[in-house]
């Protein structure tokens, strides 16, 4: 086993523990409400933050190229309540097309 594995194996098997101790801390306590509100938003900012340094980030400068363009549709297809493989797919085809004009 490369040391690659290795530590992929020791991240996942960490991974696992930390997972399963937090019900087993906690026990029947429960988190005040503002704390669990604060976690409910956790996901989507990370979320937001991983798209934005995926769509404006190549290296360590901001870009502003066609991977912005199609957020931006993908942002306008949201608001108009589309479905996710609709707003995929127009992000998809308006990046693509852009890429393809430049």
């Amino acid at each position: 086993m490369s040391s690659v594995w290795l530590a992929v194996a020791v991240v996942g098997v960490a991974t696992v523990l930390i997972k399963g101790a937090g019900p087993v801390l906690a026990a029947e306590r429960t988190l005040p409400e503002a704390t669990a509100g604060v976690l409910e938003l956790l996901a989507p900012a990370l979320l937001a933050a991983l798209v934005a340094t995926n769509a404006f980030a190549s290296d360590e400068a901001l870009v502003l190229d066609e991977r912005g363009a199609g957020l931006a549709v993908a942002g306008i297809a949201v608001l108009l309540k589309a479905p996710l493989l609709v707003v995929i797919v127009v992000a998809a085809v308006t990046a693509a097309l852009l890429r393809a004009i430049g």
